[in-house]
């Protein structure tokens, strides 16, 4: 996904499975948005936090929606990719980020956390080497 991504989205839900460039969810206002950050520098570099908050992916419900929506795009697709996270997936759910916008959670009666709960995850590793997947 290239610059931009999710500006100023209003509702539904994105799972971005491949690298993303800088200003994410600058105006999100709704929907959700399941972030892979496998490099450690989505928050700091990539997200315009202005108004979402960052949280790891924990609740079953979102574990549930986002390994679903990842299985429907590796059948629809055939995707590498999309297979080789759900081969992984204990190793790869926790490198993906969800994307809650203040507003959106003001409208659901959700208060906002006063401390980001989000932390970075180290990349995937094998012996000290990038795993290699495609």
């Amino acid at each position: 996904m290239g610059d931009h991504g999710c500006e100023y989205m209003t509702r539904g839900t994105v799972v971005v499975l491949g690298k993303c460039g800088r200003n994410f969810a600058a105006g999100m206002s709704g929907g959700i948005a399941y972030v892979l950050d496998e490099r450690g520098d989505f928050a700091e570099k990539r997200c315009n936090r202005a108004g979402v908050d960052l949280e790891p992916v924990v609740d079953t419900g979102d574990i549930q929606l986002l390994r679903g929506l990842i299985a429907k795009h590796f059948e629809y697709t055939g995707s590498p990719r999309a297979e080789w996270i759900l081969d992984n997936w204990s190793a790869m759910l926790p490198q993906f980020v969800k994307v809650f916008p203040h507003e959106y959670k003001r409208v659901l009666g959700i208060p906002r956390q006063t401390e980001q709960a989000y932390m970075p995850m180290p990349r995937a590793t094998e012996s000290g080497r990038q795993v290699a997947h495609g």
